[in-house]
């Protein structure tokens, strides 16, 4: 069974940092893109970040360029999402995503998510 499992989420203070998770089972993620998506409450969903498998290039959205920074270990068929600087609107489940290519992730392998809360 192809499954993508993200844990690391939880509730942080302004400021603080989480790293999150997103592992394979079923599937290599070597020959796939990686994409962290969010949703807020009331909100659309948004891409977050992304890594290609080709080259292993990374595109940030602009509201978190610069605090997080997705890496993959694909030795443990994961993928990360180091987030530094969390801010409150930060907080919404996040998601990971893969698939064949950086174009196709929103037709591709989802997971469950995992809530990630900024608060103090």
């Amino acid at each position: 069974q192809l499954q993508l499992v993200e844990s690391g989420g939880g509730l942080v203070q302004p400021g603080g940092s989480l790293r999150l998770s997103c592992a394979a089972s079923g599937f290599s993620l070597d020959n796939y893109a990686i994409g962290w998506f969010r949703q807020a409450p009331g909100k659309e969903r948004e891409g977050v970040s992304c890594i290609s498998s080709s080259d292993g290039s990374t595109y940030y959205a602009d509201s978190v360029k610069g605090r997080f920074t997705i890496s993959r270990d694909n030795a443990k068929n994961t993928v990360f999402l180091q987030m530094n600087s969390l801010k409150p609107e930060d907080t919404a489940v996040y998601y990971c995503a893969a698939g064949r290519t950086i174009l196709s992730l929103k037709n591709g392998y989802w997971g469950q998510g995992t809530q990630v809360t900024v608060s103090s």
